[in-house]
């Protein structure tokens, strides 16, 4: 079991002995540039004594303390320790102390810089995923869930050996989707496999390489009737209490207020809040910039008063100093970091539940804009173009909220009056 307070002053002399030794300071010089709290530096100071205590038993010589010797520390040591205390056994305090610790001792020239895998299927991934950046626009959330499912394929078909696209076959590709559909079981999961792996044989294709004939049709799309629900949104009463629950007192709350605020009045996603700029923000003309959306363009939005006053109330009175352009920074260590989309999500889980709301999902804000346009006399094409759409499909299931258009087309019951 392990111990629950460490504190600083355990370094009487140095807790790291043998060849880690002489980086121990700059380790801890590290934690404190970077704003670690003094209990989180404390622990990762006990985690690398840790690592350092059993370096010395294995013999380990600095020039092997790498990602391997790492994860061996980790996955076999540090489950069945015996080491005398001071020592605990926290599986992520070590990981994220070892990573750490890399970074400082490569930072002074004491161990090699991280080996990069040199293999027939890392090299295709690597000039696949050029192509998909460059050529295509995609995203790094898009191509990395396409790398996943390209590199799975590879490494199956041809191991480390070197690839012939030539000799993948249909039935090679339907057998590898039967075992994609274990791994992904919702309809539109299975249909960013077919995707991944028919934009992958269609590079091919343009690179002159001959394939199997019918390889990019021998999967087919899954059926997704995405169309068959109505997207489920805040009501107006609803609305009202998470705008009412904003402006409370203490710790991130002016933060929260506004990434809240960016969510529902402009319908921005978790990725495009996180990523806003200082410099994307034009107080004079009242609009933001945002860069590198989902659909790979450049847009310019009105701001809303609301949205504006929240994220100057935010810069004014609660933003920490930094000289990292975004708008939303870390208040925890590492400092000088913006806010990543996870913590975005999170934020407004909480303003749900300080508003008595039972919902979780932050794209919940992003429909209701939505429904609020619809609502407020907007064409599906004018609320397609606030949300950024690339394609007017993916505005069409907002269609079944506009009720004012729908009850214009319907028609009477049988057998009644109207």
């Amino acid at each position: 079991m392990g111990i629950t307070q460490h504190p600083l002053h355990i370094d009487t002399d140095s807790p790291v002995k043998g060849p880690i030794e002489p980086y121990f300071d700059a380790f801890k010089q590290y934690l404190s540039q970077h704003g670690y709290a003094a209990h989180t530096s404390a622990s990762y100071v006990v985690a690398i004594a840790h690592f350092a205590r059993w370096a010395r038993t294995k013999r380990l010589r600095l020039n092997r303390v790498n990602e391997t010797s790492v994860a061996e520390f980790l996955d076999e040591h540090l489950p069945n320790c015996q080491c005398a205390t001071p020592v605990h056994h926290d599986r992520s305090d070590h990981s994220a102390a070892l990573g750490h610790l890399l970074v400082v001792l490569r930072s002074q020239g004491a161990i090699a810089p991280a080996a990069l895998s040199a293999t027939a299927v890392d090299e295709e991934l690597r000039r696949y995923d050029e192509y998909m950046e460059h050529a295509r626009g995609l995203v790094p959330k898009t191509r990395s869930m396409a790398l996943s499912i390209i590199g799975r394929l590879l490494t199956e078909r041809f191991g480390s050996d070197a690839i012939n696209i030539g000799a993948i076959t249909p039935e090679q590709v339907r057998q590898f989707f039967v075992h994609e559909a274990l791994r992904y079981r919702k309809p539109s999961s299975l249909a960013s496999v077919v995707a991944s792996l028919r934009g992958y044989f269609r590079y091919h294709v343009s690179l002159g390489d001959h394939l199997h004939g019918g390889l990019t049709s021998a999967i087919a799309y899954p059926a997704n009737w995405k169309q068959s629900a109505l997207p489920k949104t805040l009501t107006t009463e609803e609305v009202a209490q998470l705008v009412n629950a904003l402006g409370q007192p203490g710790p991130s709350m002016r933060r929260a207020d506004a990434i809240v605020r960016c969510a529902l009045d402009l319908g921005l996603r978790s990725g495009e809040i996180a990523r806003l700029s200082l410099d994307d923000i034009d107080w004079r003309a009242g609009n933001v910039t945002l860069r590198k959306t989902k659909g790979g363009r450049e847009d310019v939005l009105p701001l809303p008063a609301s949205t504006g006053k929240a994220i100057a109330a935010y810069l004014k009175q609660e933003r920490p100093h930094t000289t990292n352009r975004a708008i939303f920074v870390r208040l925890m260590a590492p400092h000088d970091q913006p806010v990543g989309p996870d913590l975005v999500r999170k934020t407004i889980r909480q303003a749900y539940a300080r508003a008595a709301l039972p919902y979780t999902r932050s794209h919940l804000l992003r429909h209701t804009m939505a429904n609020r346009l619809l609502a407020g006399g907007s064409s599906l094409k004018e609320v397609a173009d606030v949300l950024r759409h690339r394609s007017l499909n993916t505005t069409m299931i907002y269609a079944k909220l506009d009720s004012r258009n729908l009850a214009a087309v319907a028609l009477p019951w049988p057998g009644s009056a109207a």
